[in-house]
């Protein structure tokens, strides 16, 4: 018999019932979310040069040139942007190679480029002149095509050190001789110091 203390009320029915499990099983971890949303770059990220192929199929005309290419050649950064050549402050050369190889494109580019003054009565330093103006012609092809300079080797026969080569081998003991570099120059080290401390 239950007494009337422990009654608790006539049971809800199905579609009164309703219990709040809607709550996420684990809480969001919105300070780690809020935190790399504000670091993220608002910008993208530096334009790498794109492959031959792809970057003839794109239409690119000069490949996004750093800061310091521009400057190198002879052209304004700003100036450059205003003839065709696109500027990217973040890119950087790793090698002076790379860096001729970007100034010369662009003292190509710009020895073709013909420039036409806004004002045809008061032309300004950098444009054209009027005889090159009148020899001028609309260029309908690709502007200054990339030249696949790769050049296929012909079929030869495989000599017998290149049978007996053991690529895995090589590779392995390659790796094996920068990794133990230092360990092999300290020993060797304390080896000269102690020969020279028993001649003593």
């Amino acid at each position: 018999m239950v007494r009337s203390s422990d009654w608790l009320g006539p049971v809800p029915s199905q579609g009164s019932l309703r219990l709040p499990f809607l709550f996420p099983a684990v809480r969001p971890p919105r300070r780690l979310v809020g935190r790399s949303h504000g670091a993220q770059q608002e910008w993208h990220d530096p334009e790498a040069p794109l492959p031959q192929g792809l970057a003839a199929a794109r239409g690119h005309v000069v490949q996004p040139a750093g800061a310091q290419d521009p400057q190198v050649a002879g052209i304004h950064k700003k100036v450059a942007r205003t003839i065709g050549i696109s500027v990217d402050p973040r890119r950087r050369n790793k090698c002076t190679e790379s860096l001729q190889a970007n100034v010369q494109r662009l003292k190509e580019y710009r020895s073709k480029l013909i420039l036409f003054p806004r004002k045809p009565s008061a032309p300004k330093k950098g444009d054209s002149s009027a005889e090159e103006l009148k020899l001028a012609t609309q260029l309908t092809g690709p502007v200054m095509p990339i030249r696949n300079v790769y050049k296929r080797e012909k079929a030869r026969v495989i000599t017998d050190e290149e049978k007996n080569f053991k690529a895995f081998a090589s590779l392995r003991m390659a790796r094996a001789n920068a990794r133990l570099f230092g360990i092999r120059a300290k020993r060797a080290k304390e080896a000269a110091e102690q020969d020279v401390e028993k001649k003593k």
